[in-house]
């Protein structure tokens, strides 16, 4: 595009936390599309090593990390310096999501954030089970402080990113697909619960978030290295949750290290095991069949939830949602080192710019399964090349996820009086608006695959014949 639009105009001061690869990503989307004050934006870090960025550009940086000791001292002055309304834009790992949104919250600003991120330790710490590190933990907190706001309080955008984020505006969109060439009578939904029912009506059992990623980098990965196209430490911090899924209703057989949740929504399960070692199997257009690994989401849980339809305390209707990520092949054999030494970290880690990157692209979308056209993925197709041309300083992984970001912020400025808010319940027809024009080919392809495609082979399996679209098939025990 020769001329980008400006799709809004931030009246205070702008605060990133986080300077990685999302936030190099970010930057130049926010210069590009908003009016603001350039001096006072401010992107704080514990880490340096991208400064030139900023210095070239003449943005103040603050090299230090945002602690949990000293998140308020840090951010206030920052944020309300001037006039106008302060937008505080959090990328960072090892940065509360829940205390820094409620803290914006009580000096105006607005706030978005990829993921519901905790204060350091928590991945890691050995006196939480698995339950009390879940995913499900987190959101149940994010949703107890969104039920404590008051109306009308300043808008807190949760996990905004390709997923979760953008992936909840194309669940919407392939829904729509889905139910229109089955030829349902239908009226475009208006509340939760009118989606519930269309997803219902469709016959739609579940939807994989389903990713593969085939960026290829030109030089091959060393042996101690963990190679990624986005943050490792969020890669691992996740992958190392224990393994999370919505639980759907037409579900028969749960996985013997299965747990449910006590309180909460009770959208979802956990396995006592980690994300990024739980292969699942899945359907991507390019790749077709593959494996995936079911890493936890926050999108896993809050799709789930938001398409529960409920009879009194009865859950009638619920998708299964899990994310069924391949991610490019250096991160896969990354990760078969990394929990071959018994989840010890590589003594290097090294994220792939675009300079180093030969070709590939990022396949993120939704496959919507079990309806009567059997299943449908609906996402995007961005290569490394068509990035390079329409935005700096990152690959085609950190492009979708910072487009979203860019989303979120326009949702937040035309709504900034919505209070905490997921993906889930903004207009999806606007996000997508801001963010397609960064997302390459948006396709939709119908498939005839199965879990239980090829199955059973030249071994016995103990498989579900009159479902397909069992986890139990799903699932690679």
């Amino acid at each position: 595009m020769a001329d980008w639009p400006k799709h809004g105009a931030i009246s205070g001061p702008i605060v990133m936390i986080g300077f990685g690869s999302i936030g190099k990503g970010t930057l130049p989307l926010i210069e590009r599309h908003f009016d603001y004050d350039k001096s006072r934006l401010v992107v704080i870090d514990p880490e340096d090593k991208d400064r030139k960025i900023l210095d070239d550009k003449g943005i103040k940086f603050i090299h230090q990390a945002v602690t949990k000791d000293n998140y308020k001292h840090l951010l206030k002055p920052l944020l309300t310096a001037g006039s106008g309304q302060g937008f505080c834009v959090n990328l960072s790992v090892d940065t509360s999501s829940i205390d820094i949104m409620e803290f914006c919250n009580e000096i105006g600003a607005l706030y978005i954030d990829t993921v519901n991120e905790p204060w350091a330790g928590f991945y890691f710490d050995p006196k939480l089970g698995p339950e009390e590190r879940s995913n499900y933990a987190l959101r149940e907190k994010t949703l107890a402080a969104k039920a404590k706001r008051k109306p009308g309080s300043h808008t807190a955008v949760s996990c905004c990113g390709a997923n979760p984020g953008m992936v909840s505006w194309f669940v919407k969109q392939g829904l729509l697909n889905v139910a229109t060439d089955l030829g349902l009578k239908f009226k475009e939904p208006k509340t939760r619960e009118d989606w519930g029912r269309l997803a219902k009506k469709a016959g739609v059992k579940g939807i994989h978030i389903a990713e593969r990623d085939t960026q290829r980098a030109k030089k091959p990965k060393d042996i101690d290295t963990f190679v990624n196209t986005w943050s490792i430490e969020g890669f691992l911090s996740e992958g190392m949750q224990p393994a999370e899924l919505g639980w759907g209703t037409h579900e028969k057989w749960m996985p013997k290290n299965a747990g449910k949740h006590k309180k909460g929504c009770q959208a979802a399960i956990y396995m006592t095991q980690p994300g990024a070692n739980t292969r699942v199997r899945s359907w991507t257009p390019t790749a077709t069949a593959q494996y995936g690994f079911l890493v936890t989401h926050n999108e896993s849980i809050s799709i789930s939830d938001y398409f529960t339809l409920r009879d009194g305390r009865k859950t009638v209707y619920r998708p299964t949602c899990h994310y069924a990520y391949h991610p490019c092949d250096d991160a896969v054999l990354s990760l078969h080192e990394f929990f071959g030494k018994a989840g010890t970290k590589q003594s290097e880690l090294h994220i792939l710019d675009e300079h180093e990157i030969v070709d590939g692209i990022d396949e993120l979308g939704v496959l919507l399964y079990g309806h009567k056209k059997n299943a449908y993925w609906y996402g995007s197709q961005l290569s490394i090349e068509e990035t390079r041309e329409i935005a700096p300083n990152q690959n085609a992984t950190g492009l979708q996820v910072t487009s979203a970001v860019l989303a979120g912020m326009v949702w937040a400025l035309e709504h900034p009086k919505a209070g905490i808010v997921e993906a889930d319940e903004m207009d999806f027809r606007r996000c997508l608006e801001v963010q397609t024009p960064y997302l390459g080919p948006v396709i939709g392809a119908y498939t005839d695959w199965t879990p239980l495609s090829g199955r059973p082979g030249l071994f016995a399996e103990d498989i579900d014949k009159r479902d397909p679209w069992q986890f139990k098939n799903v699932l690679v025990r």
